[in-house]
């Protein structure tokens, strides 16, 4: 969502006679757009901004601090950051260029405020012509309040954008030579609740995705991040009835202990979940699953974390992201007695990543002898004549090809695994 956000931002930058550096010590302006849901991300963002400011180069740019940390901590990064001059929050990006142009005039110029239709602003895109795929903002905020999360402080309340504004914009990057969108949102598969109508039994998520597959220049369909409470049965079936949902879906567990869901405010029962897994994998053959869960929540117990890895292993996820409890102020969680000691918190960590070490591994193995659709996104991280691909399943995937191959879909049989990737080979 912020590589998202961040992209919005250089598309008004580049209106407003902007041009990009790829040297940071040669800019003039230095914008770091950031993440507030774990305070790592924070701790980052802060250290960032403090080496560009402390920097000795003759040239001090402008700095500016935007989206989520902005928003959470407002005008007190001026004081955790002399020099700062901008603080924009995250209903402000597509009036980065106004702010910037006070900074000229004003030492600290700050912008936190709510402005009605902000959500319709995420929609300019930078030339696709190096990759063929993109990712599409369909709303902003979320509803849900879990106990944990900053988010609803942060973005604010869910707002969704006209679904023709979303098929415009998708239209768009199918003429650019798009192959594939992600559909971006707090809580993703709950776009137009309480706002648009359902149709045939069908919710405006569902809806967005039929209209979505019709477009015959896009070939893959993904999104991210749902919300297990909006897994209704028109999506669960749609994954049968569209094949560009393809085989792979996100399905964020949190927690295996319905005592630590409760205080998570998470509304459904691990029951109910695993029921939603079991649906999914039966609907689609090699069905690929991911999850996100947190370990050491406040008063989770031995027995708490127990039967978080027990559903993790019933579920059988095939990539996840696990992490560990941080306290987010202003989040009720803030509050609750029983935090989980440090050291207890990394060994949790640690076990259940070895539980996906494992899991992820035999699930990829399976694949070695197989050839599968894969779609070339780019040259492979470590390069060597190496190109990096994805299958229908969300799985990455190297091999050896030419550079002119990028943004085709080829059929890759795949030789070798780890638990992070597949390697293939080019069949004719």
């Amino acid at each position: 969502m912020n590589e998202r956000d961040s992209e919005a931002v250089i598309c008004k930058l580049l209106e407003n006679g902007h041009e990009i550096t790829d040297n940071e010590e040669s800019a003039d302006v230095i914008l770091l757009n950031t993440c507030s849901v774990r305070e790592k991300a924070e701790q980052k963002a802060i250290g960032k901004a403090s080496r560009i400011l402390n920097s000795a180069s003759p040239q001090k740019p402008v700095v500016g601090v935007m989206g989520c940390m902005a928003q959470n901590r407002g005008s007190s990064l001026f004081k955790e950051l002399p020099g700062l001059s901008l603080v924009a929050g995250t209903q402000k990006f597509h009036q980065i260029p106004d702010l910037l142009a006070k900074t000229s005039t004003q030492r600290q110029v700050i912008d936190l405020s709510d402005e009605n239709g902000s959500q319709n602003e995420i929609k300019h895109h930078v030339s696709k012509g190096n990759g063929p795929t993109a990712f599409v903002s369909i709303m902003q905020g979320c509803n849900m309040n879990c106990s944990f999360c900053i988010v609803p402080k942060t973005r604010g309340a869910e707002r969704y954008r006209p679904m023709k504004e979303i098929l415009d914009e998708i239209y768009q990057l199918s003429d650019n030579g798009v192959k594939e969108v992600t559909l971006l949102g707090q809580i993703v598969n709950a776009y137009g609740r309480g706002e648009f109508s359902r149709v045939d039994k069908k919710s405006p998520f569902v809806q967005l995705l039929d209209k979505i597959h019709e477009i015959e220049g896009i070939r893959r369909i993904r999104f991210t991040s749902p919300h297990p409470i909006a897994y209704g049965n028109d999506l669960i079936d749609a994954f049968d009835r569209l094949p560009k949902l393809g085989s792979y879906a996100h399905l964020p567990m949190q927690s295996g202990s319905n005592r630590i869901l409760k205080a998570m405010n998470r509304p459904y029962k691990i029951e109910k979940f695993l029921t939603i897994v079991d649906r999914l994998r039966s609907k689609v053959t090699g069905m690929r699953l991911s999850t996100d869960v947190i370990v050491g929540f406040p008063g989770e117990t031995v027995e708490d974390f127990k039967l978080t890895k027990e559903a993790f292993i019933k579920a059988g996820f095939e990539m996840g992201f696990i992490f560990k409890y941080s306290d987010r102020s202003g989040t009720p969680s803030v509050q609750l007695d029983g935090k989980v000691e440090r050291t207890e918190l990394e060994h949790r960590n640690q076990e259940l990543l070895k539980v996906l070490e494992g899991q992820s591994l035999r699930s990829n193995r399976s694949l070695i002898g197989q050839t599968h659709e894969v779609l070339i996104e780019s040259v492979a991280r470590k390069g060597q004549g190496q190109l990096m691909g994805r299958t229908r399943c969300f799985r990455k995937v190297n091999f050896a090809g030419s550079n002119s191959m990028i943004g085709e879909i080829k059929p890759i049989m795949i030789t070798d695994a780890s638990p992070t990737s597949l390697t293939g080979e080019l069949t004719k």
